[in-house]
């Protein structure tokens, strides 16, 4: 199978997009590392965290050939989108719509996940060719504006970055997304005491909850 398929079919199959955003490289590899272990297989890692692009790198040869999807996220422009498909990234992430960032992902046939918020902002970034639109953020408007924005744009794939919690996330899928974007529910799971195995215990928590609501 193609490698844009086989990155698509992860995620749907999946249903979620881990979402590391932390603030160093280290915490970020060993967040990530628990989070496999937990049965995660499509996470983004921000470009925000210094050195994100060699972590990218590392987990993506590690992780690839057993099927993890290793994606970058807060991918801005054109030049950011480049770097990180040279270092492997399976999928490529942004909270705005910019074109010139899909273009080139399209060009070497990476999928992108684009944000976007409004009615508007959501169809042009269909146009625009993303794959995943990502509904950021989301806090604002929560389950009740998701539902409202699919309810006229049913058709598009739109994936929630922001707010999603094992408790909610049947609420989510009740309101027609496709898939949505995990963050600090899991990626923090850590901090009381530094255990990271609780890492791996919040993301086989969330990943049944969400193959429970999608039956």
């Amino acid at each position: 199978m193609h490698k844009k398929l086989r990155t698509l079919k992860t995620i749907d199959q999946s249903g979620a997009v881990l979402i590391v955003r932390l603030e160093s490289a280290e915490l970020a590899e060993q967040v990530a590392e628990a989070a496999i272990a937990g049965g995660f297989r499509a996470l983004e890692i921000t470009l925000s965290i210094p050195g994100a692009v060699d972590v990218i790198r590392q987990l993506a040869a590690k992780h690839g050939p057993n099927g993890v999807a290793i994606g970058a996220g807060t991918v801005l422009d054109e030049h950011s989108a480049y770097e990180c498909i040279r270092a492997g990234a399976d999928f490529l992430v942004s909270p705005q719509l910019n074109p010139a960032m899909i273009r080139t992902a399209n060009r070497y046939q990476v999928p992108t996940i684009s944000g976007a918020y409004t009615p508007t902002e959501l169809v042009e970034s269909a146009e625009a060719g993303a794959d995943i639109l990502k509904l950021f953020p989301t806090e604002a408007g929560g389950i009740p504006y998701a539902k409202s924005v699919l309810a006229p744009l049913a058709h598009l794939p739109i994936m929630p970055a922001g707010g999603v919690t094992p408790g909610n996330v049947a609420e989510w899928f009740a309101a027609g997304v496709t898939c949505v974007g995990v963050g600090s529910a899991v990626t923090k799971a850590w901090q009381p005491d530094g255990d990271f195995s609780r890492v791996t215990e919040a993301a086989r928590e969330f990943l049944s909850a969400v193959a429970e609501a999608r039956q």
